[in-house]
């Protein structure tokens, strides 16, 4: 089960990779191949939510509780510190 996140061409080494606001690091959180960082557990983007999910969010039916991770990349450049936040995640299913 390895989810995928490809990183942007501007992301340069060394870099700094936090899943959810926690700092991973690299040999026991993921690995590095091919300018894509690779998680060996589930992570998940919540999607889009339909009208209905969306109507009853608002009426106070009930919430969204589904998994929403979000994986963050900082480095530094010449310019300072970079970051790029909320990184596509290519699910292990889809990543076949």
């Amino acid at each position: 089960m390895t989810s995928r996140v490809p990183l942007p061409a501007e992301v340069k080494r060394p870099f700094r990779v936090f899943v959810n606001g926690v700092r991973q690091e690299e040999g026991s959180d993921f690995r590095v191949e091919d300018h894509t960082l690779l998680f060996e557990r589930d992570l998940r983007k919540e999607g889009r939510l339909g009208a209905v999910r969306w109507t009853a969010i608002f009426l106070g039916l009930f919430g969204t509780y589904r998994q929403n991770d979000s994986v963050d990349v900082h480095w530094d450049s010449a310019e300072g510190t970079r970051v790029v936040v909320g990184l596509n995640i290519i699910p292990p299913e889809a990543a076949g």
